[in-house]
């Protein structure tokens, strides 16, 4: 199993009724002379998720992680998990301003994002411009452009699954060992070597009393949005980023094999012209999840950026 060379510790600070567990490496009372930084995770991650890449990131940084509500170790402390039957894009926003109001009320930081986690940094650096020092998108692609004729639908749709949902309908299986859950992982991406499947399971997934694995994520996630993407509402915020701007992607083109025809890469592109200081750098040999495919590539191409 893979052993972490730099080793983290577990902070819970209070955001908005949830206890938001956070992975910290460094001490956040030391003065480093370098700008924090912070990790976002994607849609079913955590944030331990990032450890393959902060072991290949060189010289010192007090760098941190949450889990977003609704994954990993964070809770809500009004209800139950199994309660919360959706849940909205614009929270994480709010979730991650009151984060950074907790740890740097009074310093810019650098934000990097992957996925989920990266749409949630661009828009991020475009509504409080003054906090982000250098901003890092690994695949944050967003998601197709929507029509206002699509509203009725999605809401039915929404409407229809959260009663799914409610009525047990709509769950995540659970796994018989880790090592399950770490055939998972690899059959997700296989590109993921087995010692690093091996440990991430072990933070991806938590034993019940009966020893069944279970992912450490709310079902609820999995219900449809109620909201469409708003492309050009996006597009607006993205014009106001100030921070320079890295956006990497893997070799392998992953919104072809998710959205087919209906969101191509070369939309991505075109809408990453909004941005005013950006620079793109590709991957070779990996795809969606490069940080975990090629951290040490990854970390090179990120600490050239933030030097």
């Amino acid at each position: 199993m893979y052993q972490p060379i730099k080793i983290s510790t577990n902070e819970f600070i209070p955001i908005r009724g949830h206890d938001y567990h956070v992975r910290v490496w460094g001490d956040p009372s030391k003065t480093y002379t370098t700008k924090p930084l912070v990790l976002l995770h994607g849609w079913m991650d955590v944030g331990a998720s990032f450890q393959f890449l902060v072991d290949s990131l060189k010289g010192e940084r007090l760098i941190l992680a949450p889990d977003w509500r609704g994954f990993g170790f964070t809770k809500n402390r009004l209800q139950s998990a199994e309660s919360q039957d959706h849940f909205y894009f614009a929270d994480y926003l709010g979730d991650l301003e009151f984060l950074i109001d907790h740890y740097f009320p009074a310093q810019t930081i650098d934000l990097l994002g992957h996925s989920m986690g990266g749409n949630i940094c661009m828009l991020y650096a475009g509504i409080r411009t003054e906090r982000i020092g250098k901003l890092i998108n690994l695949e944050g692609f967003g998601m197709p452009s929507s029509r206002p004729s699509q509203a009725p639908t999605r809401y039915a749709k929404w409407l229809d699954e959260l009663k799914k949902y409610n009525k047990g309908e709509i769950t995540l299986q659970p796994y018989t060992s880790s090592e399950a859950v770490a055939q998972r992982l690899i059959k997700t991406n296989p590109r993921i070597s087995i010692d690093k499947a091996q440990w991430l399971a072990t933070q991806w997934a938590q034993p019940d009393a009966q020893g069944l694995w279970h992912i450490q994520g709310a079902a609820a996630h999995k219900i449809s949005s109620a909201n469409l993407y708003r492309v050009d509402e996006a597009r607006e915020v993205h014009k106001r980023i100030t921070a320079p701007v890295l956006c990497v992607t893997g070799e392998e083109d992953s919104l072809k094999k998710w959205f087919n025809e209906h969101y191509k890469i070369e939309e991505f592109y075109d809408r990453m012209k909004e941005v005013s200081n950006i620079t793109h750098h590709q991957l070779a040999e990996c795809g969606h999840m490069l940080h975990h495919d090629q951290p040490e590539s990854l970390a090179q191409v990120i600490e050239s950026f933030l030097a």
